[in-house]
């Protein structure tokens, strides 16, 4: 299944969560797409609500469903901790959410884009691996010639805030992962008991 490339005001809408992150899909109208979505009141299956909340977190990192399946697999090998929020932890550490947390890109789209087109150093060196997983202390930070991007500018310029688990110099337009996320600072918005029910229903 390839990566999901349209239009994610109705995605969001239709799952009930901001996979922008901007929150403004579901302020405006915060109920499902299409002429009965106001109306809606279907009562999900539990198979239809692990589906769901697995779509929520695939689509809000923006993986197809073979990088999303390697991840959690990968989570499963950890020996300490909870797979699910181990599988939270690893995807928070891409190199593309890392970038979007630092507010270098105004949506975990954007941010995969600037790391696709070369624009981001790791530790001094480019990567252009959005999937890249960033450990604790790397310096992340835009290459010179690309600091001057308008996107770039404006989105460190309209951020209110970061994550404490990020740190980041607005100058240098450089930062880093100071620790691992804690399951309290990821969304709440999704609930990963059910997606390891789902795949190991699956397996």
């Amino acid at each position: 299944m390839s990566r999901y490339t349209g239009p994610s005001w109705k995605k969001s809408r239709r799952l009930g969560i901001s996979l922008t992150g901007t929150g403004k899909e579901i302020e405006r109208r915060p109920y499902a797409p299409g002429q009965h979505g106001p109306n809606s009141r279907r009562k999900m299956s539990e198979y239809g609500l692990q589906l769901q909340e697995k779509q929520k977190l695939r689509l809000m990192y923006g993986l197809n469903e073979r990088q999303f399946v390697t991840t959690f697999n990968k989570a499963g090998k950890i020996k300490e901790g909870k797979q699910g929020e181990n599988f939270m932890i690893l995807l928070e550490r891409r190199l593309d959410n890392v970038v979007y947390r630092l507010g270098l890109a105004t949506t975990r789209r954007q941010a995969r884009q600037l790391v696709n087109h070369g624009h981001i150093k790791v530790d001094g060196k480019r990567v252009d691996i959005p999937s890249y997983q960033v450990s604790v202390g790397q310096t992340i930070s835009v290459r010179d010639k690309s600091k001057d991007l308008v996107i770039i500018r404006s989105a460190v310029e309209s951020l209110f805030g970061r994550p404490d688990f990020i740190t980041f110099d607005a100058e240098k337009l450089e930062g880093s992962l100071n620790r691992l996320p804690v399951r309290d600072e990821l969304t709440a918005d999704v609930d990963e008991s059910f997606i390891v029910e789902y795949y190991n229903k699956l397996g």
